[in-house]
């Protein structure tokens, strides 16, 4: 589960600061946060259904959201996926 602390440092890493939490980076990096909990979380709960559904649904979010800046600005897209850890 995400803290508040934890949270806050993440908008303030990719929004600059700590009011931007808007921007689709920071809810790229929120989503990516949230996903990775609920990984751990399978680990110990493989049977836990409902929980995979919302898991899949961020997933969703997070993929259309990364379309979108890709579209937009490819650099800073590549920045953001290397950033963060989601590709190979």
């Amino acid at each position: 589960m995400l803290t508040k602390e934890m949270k806050s440092q993440i908008v303030e890493e990719f929004g600059g600061n700590a009011q931007n939490t808007g921007s689709a980076d920071v809810q790229i990096a929120l989503l990516t946060a949230r996903i990775r909990d609920l990984q751990d979380h399978f680990k110990e709960f493989p049977g836990d259904h409902a929980s995979r559904r919302g898991l899949l649904k961020m997933v969703g979010q997070r993929r259309r959201l990364l379309r979108y800046v890709r579209e937009n600005d490819i650099d800073h897209y590549r920045e953001l996926i290397q950033k963060l850890g989601l590709r190979k």
